[in-house]
């Protein structure tokens, strides 16, 4: 792709039709994208970016010169049912007020770091944006955390300042005599607590005159703490890269206009809500959407899609699987036209459930805390049920062996996204304080993901399962995906999981940890678990089914809904 780019004005205003009546009266960045390919997209960077001077006041300003149409940049509709929508323009204002708090009240500074922990806000999003304008390196959670984990991330992050609701305070104060770096604590609620400055107060005298800086393209712009399946969460630190990814015309998985309203059911705290409720969406200039559930109602969840003009969505696979489960009379939503989905493979049954009852596909889409999205069914683009889909530029995604070279089709291997010779925009740069752990993800050119997948002939990807999740049974190697996706045909299968299981003869055995499904609670549990292999047997390679079964009433998570299988491991090792 060659040619110049205004990077806000007129690539965003040529991807919604729109003319030159878009173009705002300031100047913005402009770069050549020479090209897509991994050999020359280090050109197509420019030196400097920074999210909340180049995309926010860009719709902020438009706004202001009567050069944008009256869509909202947030929707926010609370637990009682009240509504409130904020323009590109207030956003905008009450963000740099948030910055003059961060600054001049808690006296924090370029390179400083905070850890907040909020659902979906206004003010998540202007703190966020605020961070950003000072040169703060923000360090997402979720209100889900135990004290403990709370713990572990201050202390791992060494972060400055802290910014809670209500529910968070007495966790972080439990904590707090075990973290020198911590200065500051800001709360956001309608109730005071000691030892804690109320941000919603602060912001009514704050200064709303603050100057952005001046920041580049590679400065660190967040943290991310890995999901932890496989041992103690890793800082995942990212340049302000990520978020200038977001504006590549290449980005085809959502193509949101202006007039859209997205909304994203996924916790501030994982990456993927950073990217659904903030980069993606506002860098099209597009509403989002915010519902502030207590917790995730199918009923709410349905009742809102029929209540409100909510034309496209993002959420884990759990969250279609729980609607499924429920037997509404009707799930054909009036404005909604397309559905995404990451963080755990979708099941084909379940996609294809959607779409009966919907009428939508879901678009499945790959990535991690230290790739954001590498690969998707873009909507261009007809999904492959059961497919992570196909590579999304500017990433070059291979298969790849334990050396760093490229395995042909249909071969089993490592996920491995090219880093040499220039490494792409949007992936993570190190792991934060861990150069050691940093190096060992380097394979050859590329950065080795730790999943297993394979990539057929027309490029589309197959996932597996992390690396150490794949079952060696008597020289077999078995995706526990694989397995889950054929338990999940079964009526009573609510969810499942499946491990390795140590066998003195054939090294391991698939085992497999059952949810059953409220109708086959009381059932025979030997006959069920007879049922159960059989039906494995029937629909994938008969060495794949689980020679054992365990009933459970739930399985082992993280808090951004990940199983963690290596704690089933453990225990089928005999580990605490």
């Amino acid at each position: 792709m060659r040619g110049q780019f205004q990077l806000f004005s007129l690539v965003r205003c040529a991807r919604m039709g729109r003319g030159a009546c878009c173009k705002p009266k300031r100047k913005f960045a402009t770069w050549t994208f020479r090209s897509l390919d991994h050999r020359t997209l280090g050109q197509a960077v420019p030196q400097h970016f920074n999210f909340a001077k180049d995309v926010l006041d860009h719709w902020s300003q438009l706004e202001k010169d009567g050069h944008r149409e009256a869509h909202p940049a947030l929707w926010e509709v609370n637990t009682e049912g009240e509504e409130d929508k904020w323009s590109f323009e207030r956003m905008s204002h009450f963000s740099q007020k948030a910055a003059s708090i961060l600054s001049d009240t808690c006296g924090l500074n370029r390179g400083d770091r905070l850890m907040i922990i909020l659902g979906p806000a206004p003010e998540t999003y202007c703190i966020f944006l605020a961070c950003v304008q000072l040169g703060i390196t923000f360090v997402p959670g979720t209100p889900q955390m135990t004290a403990k984990e709370i713990l572990y991330q201050l202390h791992t992050s060494k972060a400055q300042c802290i910014v809670v609701n209500k529910a968070v305070v007495p966790l972080v104060d439990s904590v707090l005599s075990n973290c020198p770096t911590l200065k500051t604590k800001l709360l956001v609620s309608d109730k005071s607590y000691d030892g804690w400055l109320d941000f919603r107060d602060l912001m009514r005298s704050a200064s709303p005159e603050h100057t952005c800086v001046k920041s580049k393209t590679s400065d660190p712009m967040v943290i991310f703490f890995t999901s932890g399946t496989t041992g103690y969460p890793k800082m995942a630190k990212h340049s302000h890269g990520l978020a200038l990814r977001s504006s590549f015309p290449s980005r085809r998985l959502l193509q949101l206009k202006t007039s859209d309203v997205f909304w994203c059911l996924s916790d501030p705290g994982w990456i993927l809500a950073v990217l659904g409720c903030l980069l993606e969406p506002w860098t099209a200039g597009s509403t989002l959407f915010i519902h502030h559930l207590s917790q995730f109602e199918p009923k709410v969840i349905v009742e809102t899609f029929f209540k409100y003009p909510i034309t496209q969505c993002i959420a884990a696979p759990g969250v279609y699987r729980m609607i499924l489960q429920k037997n509404f009379p009707s799930l054909r939503f009036p404005c909604l036209e397309h559905c995404c989905t990451g963080g755990e493979p979708l099941l084909p049954e379940e996609q294809e459930q959607w779409r009966q009852r919907t009428g939508i596909l879901i678009h499945e889409a790959y990535g991690q805390s230290e790739t954001a999205l590498s690969c998707a069914n873009l909507r261009d683009m007809k999904p492959m049920p059961g497919s992570m889909g196909k590579a999304i530029p500017p990433y070059d995604v291979q298969i790849i062996d334990s050396k760093g070279n490229v395995l042909p089709p249909n071969t089993e291997g490592n996920i491995g996204i090219r880093v040499k010779p220039i490494k792409p925009i949007g992936l993570f740069m190190c792991y934060e304080n861990d150069p050691a752990k940093t190096a060992e993800v380097e394979c050859g050119d590329f950065y080795n993901t730790g999943d297993r997948a394979t990539m057929d002939e027309e490029g589309y990807f197959w996932f597996l399962g992390r690396s150490d999740d794949v079952i060696n049974a008597s020289g077999y190697r078995i995706g526990p995906a694989e397995v889950e996706n054929a338990l999940a045909e079964h009526p009573a299968v609510a969810e499942s999981a499946v491990v390795g299981s140590p066998d003195p003869t054939r090294g391991e055995v698939v085992k497999a940890f059952v949810v059953l499904t409220q109708q086959f609670m009381t059932h025979d549990q030997a006959q069920l678990t007879k049922e159960l292999q059989e039906h494995v047997k029937s629909v994938t390679a008969p060495y794949k089914y689980p020679r054992k079964v365990e009933f459970v009433p739930e399985l082992p998570k993280t808090v951004t809904g990940k199983i963690r299988r290596s704690e089933l491991r453990k225990r089928e090792l005999g580990q605490k």
